[in-house]
């Protein structure tokens, strides 16, 4: 399905988001991360395959490579531990706290009788989980039926608490916060709802790293200047999910480049289609399916209302994609080519590429976003193989296998 979004605009980036989501605070987040030794340090890769924008008919693609962000495997390392810090900071204010002593494990008997909980499809769980480690609280993760047992342990690898219910991930966001209700704990997620938005902001703010360090490498490190020059890409395929990544990337770039801001396509799962009924709907609405998709970490069925308000304005339009076509980009992915280096992309990390090798091949598609053999294509790779079995089984080869090949093409 593919929806073109009559709301979106092109204007300079609204001073009421600015409120909410700016390119300082983004730096500000980006500046803090620096100081986690939960992260890689530096920028992660943002890889050029040119062998596969030709076989798409693209002047190119870009793929920023979030899967080597940290021993985590997603960009979700960048959004729990900025949204943890900061609702630290505001708790414990007057205490001398910073980011930097936090992250650094300064104030454990301070924590001691604080707990941050969520529920999780398994990477935000994971990085929170590794954040609250790292500060010294403690963590309770709530999981659904349809999250592996390997995600389990991968939580439970970084001392957190695990709950177990049946249903889905909407079912688990509803749990973690009666949970937190009824003992005083404190909600860190990254989807918004009635009355809880604060923290949902600050880790789409933290996803915004991923833009800045893109803007970083393809225009310098001066992010102010060059306002008047071209945007250095056309198109930007985002995942969908709740919605958070999409905001935070959309709202650093459209700020970025005002009126020049580059088109913007949500990609979800056809059965977790949330953001897609949204826009038909003209307002947060449900997904229309079961959720349940290989792609996980987008088998979400409700749009975050604070994400919504930054998406509904800037993408210009929301398509799904089958489970066989994100697999599809999957093995594209860890195959290469001559000129194209092989690498790891998760499930949900390859649905962007699935969504522009459906477009691509539909001149209808094509035409309504002007994707045309000029046009220069970013996309996120938004993790790894963070159920290595999964991904395994997926791709016909475990990811070892890639990342041997990848340093076999890198050596030529």
């Amino acid at each position: 399905m593919f929806y073109v979004n009559p709301h979106a605009v092109r204007t300079p980036y609204p001073v009421n988001l600015q409120d909410i989501m700016s390119m300082f605070r983004a730096q500000e987040s980006r500046d803090w991360l620096a100081h986690w030794n939960g992260l890689t340090p530096g920028n992660t890769p943002l890889r050029t395959l040119p062998d596969l924008a030709a076989s798409l008919g693209v002047g190119s693609v870009l793929v920023k490579d979030e899967a080597l962000r940290s021993s985590l495997g997603s960009f979700k390392a960048l959004g729990a531990p900025i949204a943890l810090v900061r609702l630290l900071l505001r708790k414990f204010v007057g205490q001398g706290f910073t980011a930097q002593s936090l992250l650094n494990g300064e104030h454990r008997d301070a924590l001691e009788g604080f707990t941050a909980i969520s529920a999780t499809d398994g990477n935000h769980g994971r990085a929170l989980a590794a954040a609250a480690q790292s500060l010294g609280c403690r963590c309770v993760i709530v999981l659904h039926a349809q999250v592996s047992e390997e995600r389990e342990q991968a939580i439970a690898a970084y001392g957190a608490e695990i709950v177990r219910i049946a249903g889905n991930y909407d079912a688990s966001v509803e749990e973690a916060a009666a949970l937190a209700a009824r003992h005083g704990w404190y909600v860190v997620s990254d989807t918004s709802y009635h009355g809880y938005e604060v923290i949902p902001r600050d880790v789409m703010q933290g996803y915004a790293t991923i833009a800045a360090e893109v803007d970083e490498t393809l225009c310098g490190t001066d992010a102010n200047a060059g306002n008047h020059d071209v945007c250095p890409v056309t198109h930007v395929f985002l995942q969908g999910g709740v919605g958070g990544l999409a905001a935070g990337v959309a709202s650093y770039l459209w700020e970025r480049w005002g009126e020049g801001r580059p088109t913007f396509v949500v990609v979800e799962p056809e059965q977790a289609d949330c953001l897609y009924q949204s826009a038909i709907a003209g307002q947060p609405a449900s997904a229309s399916g079961s959720i349940d998709s290989v792609m996980a970490g987008l088998a979400c069925g409700e749009t975050s209302p604070l994400a919504w308000r930054f998406l509904q304005p800037s993408v210009d339009a929301f398509m799904t994609v089958t489970d066989a076509l994100a697999v599809e980009a999957m093995q594209r992915l860890a195959r290469g080519s001559e000129n194209d280096v092989p690498f790891v992309a998760g499930e949900s990390g390859a649905a962007g590429l699935a969504g522009l090798m459906q477009v691509a091949a539909t001149p209808t598609m094509a035409a309504a976003i002007g994707l045309t053999a000029d046009s220069r294509v970013l996309l996120i790779s938004t993790e790894g193989a963070t159920a290595p079995s999964v991904y395994a089984d997926l791709v016909g080869e475990p990811a070892t296998s890639v990342v041997q090949r990848q340093q076999a093409w890198m050596a030529r």
